[in-house]
């Protein structure tokens, strides 16, 4: 499962793992969600309406370069880097080649388009 990110006029793309709220994510695409960056790790931004939890562990520890959600914000998750274990984080899959840099790259908030990808 691929989806498309864009942001500005740069295009990326990521991979999803099949899950529950993967699958959620899809239902709610296409959406724009305005993102903030949070501690110069990742940048997050609130989704329409929640993600399942069903099948998740409590919480993860997600690597540069993961997509994400996090529960207890309703929020869509880009980490671009390291971010240690934390409750109520579910990793929803993984950006494409060099998008995690390309992420860190921009600075402070941004308008995120998300698209069902091509396979």
């Amino acid at each position: 499962m691929r989806i498309t990110l864009t942001i500005g006029a740069e295009q990326l793309s990521a991979t999803l793992t099949p899950s529950a709220a993967a699958e959620d994510l899809l239902a709610q695409l296409p959406v724009t969600v305005d993102m903030e960056d949070h501690g110069g790790v990742e940048k997050t931004g609130r989704l329409p309406e929640p993600l399942s939890l069903e099948g998740q562990p409590e919480g993860a520890d997600p690597s540069p370069g993961d997509l994400g959600y996090y529960a207890p914000g309703n929020d869509l998750v880009l980490y671009y880097g390291d971010q240690s274990f934390f409750p109520g984080i579910v990793v929803l899959g993984r950006l494409d080649g060099d998008a995690a840099e390309r992420i860190g790259a921009l600075s402070g908030s941004v308008s995120v388009v998300v698209e069902p990808g091509q396979e």
